[in-house]
């Protein structure tokens, strides 16, 4: 009745979906019981089988027809003090199957590449071996000669059984019609019986005792070594079949024209066209975690004589595809090396009553977005074309962008972070800025903005290193001080005739001279870490000021917020040569 089935559906003229047929062979390897009891090597299989896909071509039905060997491990003679262990071999020394099975499929494509899985159930036509393991010895009294293990089948060696198979198909389109494939899947017969016949290899094996036969054993009595009962015991088919193969693949599609003659007419009525009419496609992409629409993702339409690729602008829309025909189209979009899931329009989809197939497409990125701007810090105005070092504060991974036309530059994120963004660009320099996404939830935050202002180098110029912290009254270097550091080193090092003086500040608290002191310190460490890191001495000067050039009133006895405070704790760097 299954197999009725299938042809029926094969049969099928106005069924969407494709046909395909397929040539397959490769090794069987036999596992468990079969290989353990049955004594089965490694071995053989080839066949063919058939698969129809349904509409929107995920869902089919197939089957399948094997012809399945695998050899016997055969065992030489075993010879011991006074005898030996022979088999004799009955028939051809081998397990021989005939499969067909028939059952559901389902297939996941992209582009050339698609990957099926299948369930099957049938019969399975089994030629078992026959054979009998004998232990011959002799001793003063005479040759004995006892059967340890027989194959226990009737005469014919012959069995049917129910049977199932279940695997993985990985298939690469060489063009529209043709396939190879590579497939791995699990073989495996069921039940007892069959019609009321055994269904079975089976085999009577003595037991071996305790006291096993090597070759300087001297059998004296067959029970010293082997129980008196033997035990009867049986395997099912256990294999798993590796193999390669090709497939043709037939489409199927409604035919579009349907002549009509009417009765009691001589002639042919016009051809009337069941046709569905052009449409265009208008897709949307959206970001999963927050719903937002998402511009710069990259949309790749592919199908009936059609592929388009074209990027979503800001309300994330990608352009238009006017007057397509009814047919299969894939879809995906890709920003940030990351991609949506694979949209897959059908014929279903120009079905309905509107001209516009409208569909929306997600992005789930986790990261978050960093969106800057580099501009002058004096005219304040964007600057194009501007290198940019974006450093994790925790891995210490770098990566570079330069800013485009716009003065725009764009950097992916990752959660629970902090970062570090500078300006790295010859007879510039920019401050160390800091972005975090710790704290921020991917779920109502997508973007993250930053300006980053980039000014020119001159002889008696002077700024203030932004986020460079020292402990409390200590002066070595803080891990998260080094990476401001680092924005130093680059800047001397792009600028070769560049010499500065590196000068520390602190607030007006605490005594007078305990603070100039304290101030050398920090000031003399920045210089070490800077000369450490390849920077000559020659070039730098450390200078600590202590409470002498406040930037505020904030002087003693004047009370003043912590905020106030902090502005007087610095780092200055003042420009004392540079030649562009």
């Amino acid at each position: 009745m299954l197999f009725g089935i299938t042809l029926f559906a094969f049969a099928q003229e106005g069924q969407k979906g494709d046909l395909q047929i397929g040539v397959q062979g490769g090794a069987s390897l036999p596992i468990r019981n079969y290989k353990t009891l049955g004594e089965a090597k490694t071995g053989f299989y080839s066949g063919l089988f058939i698969d129809k896909y349904f509409n929107g071509n995920r869902f089919g039905l197939g089957v399948d027809a094997r012809y399945i060997r695998n050899d016997l491990s055969k065992m030489d003679s075993f010879h011991f003090e006074n005898g030996h262990i022979s088999t004799l071999y009955k028939n051809s020394s081998r397990f021989q199957d005939y499969l067909f099975t028939i059952g559901p499929s389902y297939r996941f494509a992209r582009d050339r590449f698609h990957i099926e899985a299948y369930v099957r159930g049938g019969i399975m036509m089994q030629y078992f071996p026959a054979y009998e393991r004998t232990l011959t010895y002799s001793d003063t009294r005479g040759t004995y000669d006892y059967i340890i293990k027989a194959t226990e089948n009737d005469v014919t060696n012959k069995a049917n059984s129910w049977a199932g198979l279940g695997g993985l198909r990985f298939n690469y389109k060489l063009n529209t019609n043709l396939a190879l494939f590579a497939h791995m899947d699990y073989v495996q017969s069921f039940g007892t019986k069959f019609g009321n016949e055994p269904s079975r290899f089976v085999v009577k094996e003595s037991v071996p005792t305790t006291n096993p036969i090597a070759t300087s054993t001297t059998i004296k009595g067959y029970l010293d070594h082997y129980e008196e009962v033997p035990a009867v015991k049986n395997t099912l088919h256990q294999t798993v079949h590796a193999g390669v193969g090709i497939k043709y693949i037939f489409s199927r599609s409604k035919p579009e024209n349907v002549a009509l003659i009417a009765p009691g007419n001589d002639r042919y009525d016009e051809v009337v066209k069941a046709k569905v009419e052009a449409k265009d496609i208008q897709i949307m992409v959206r970001d999963k975690q927050t719903d937002l629409a998402l511009s710069g993702v990259i949309v790749s339409i592919e199908g009936l004589n059609t592929d388009e690729k074209s990027t979503t602008d800001a309300n994330g829309l990608a352009s238009k595809l006017v007057g397509v025909k009814s047919g299969v189209y894939r879809i995906v979009g890709e920003k940030n090396g990351v991609k949506t899931p694979l949209l897959t329009l059908t014929d279903a989809d120009f079905g309905t009553n509107s001209n516009v197939i409208f569909k929306e497409i997600f992005h789930d990125d986790p990261r978050f977005t960093l969106i800057g701007e580099t501009f002058d810090c004096t005219l304040e105005r964007n600057l194009s074309h501007i290198n940019t070092v974006l450093t994790n504060s925790g891995t210490r991974m770098n990566s570079s962008q330069i800013s485009d036309a716009e003065g725009k530059f764009i950097y992916q994120l990752d959660a629970h972070s902090d970062f570090t963004v500078m300006a790295n660009q010859k007879g510039q320099y920019s401050q160390t800025e800091i972005v975090t996404t710790k704290g921020l939830d991917r779920g109502q935050t997508l973007y993250v903005t930053l300006k980053l202002g980039v000014c020119e180098l001159e002889k008696d110029g002077t700024w203030i290193l932004k986020n460079i912290l020292y402990d409390f009254d200590k002066s070595n270097i803080r891990s998260d001080a080094a990476l401001v550091l680092d924005n130093v080193v680059a800047v001397m090092k792009q600028n070769p005739s560049l010499r500065i003086e590196l000068s520390s500040h602190t607030d007006s608290r605490g005594d007078g001279n305990y603070n100039l002191k304290l101030s050398q310190r920090r000031a003399d460490a920045a210089v070490a870490y800077l000369t450490n890191n390849g920077i000559d001495k020659s070039r730098l000067i450390a200078k600590g000021y202590g409470e002498s050039r406040l930037i505020n009133a904030c002087g003693n006895g004047v009370d003043c917020s912590e905020e106030q405070h902090q502005e007087n704790r610095r780092t200055e760097i003042k420009v004392l040569d540079y030649v562009k």
